[in-house]
């Protein structure tokens, strides 16, 4: 069976409960859809976790190594890494026991998404998370 992802009232709920999310590949360059998005977040008043090795901070705030470096709890962790690498976020999704992982747009591992759902996390492939927020937040 093909991977489904939430219905909009699912993703309702999730907007309505998640604060922190931890971005998972945010680049500090200005031109990437990682930044664009993450900074659009954060304007809807959203706590932006940057997780990327070897950057000291984007958008402000710290950066982690790992999800498994970040203090604290994770609301919603979001996904910006080739597919080959979504194995790996999910293992550390499952770990931190985050509730919910987004994985975006263009990136597709059926295999992985299915395995963190099955570990409870709530899933979301192959969208992106500021236009569903947009979309749904009216």
């Amino acid at each position: 069976m093909a991977f489904q992802n939430p219905s909009d009232a699912e993703l309702r709920k999730l907007f309505t409960t998640m604060r922190r999310i931890a971005v998972v590949g945010l680049s500090p360059k200005t031109d990437r859809p990682s930044f664009r998005v993450s900074k659009q977040m954060q304007g809807w008043g959203f706590d932006i976790v940057p997780v990327r090795p070897l950057v000291q901070s984007v958008l402000g705030q710290p950066a982690y190594a790992q999800l498994e470096d970040v203090p604290g709890t994770v609301d919603l962790v979001n996904l910006f890494r080739n597919a080959a690498e979504v194995d790996a976020v999910v293992d550390s999704a499952i770990a931190i026991k985050a509730p919910a992982i987004w994985i975006q747009q263009g990136i597709v591992n059926e295999a992985a998404a299915e395995r963190a759902r099955a570990a409870g996390l709530l899933v979301v492939m192959d969208r992106c998370v500021m236009v569903d927020y947009a979309r749904l937040r009216a």
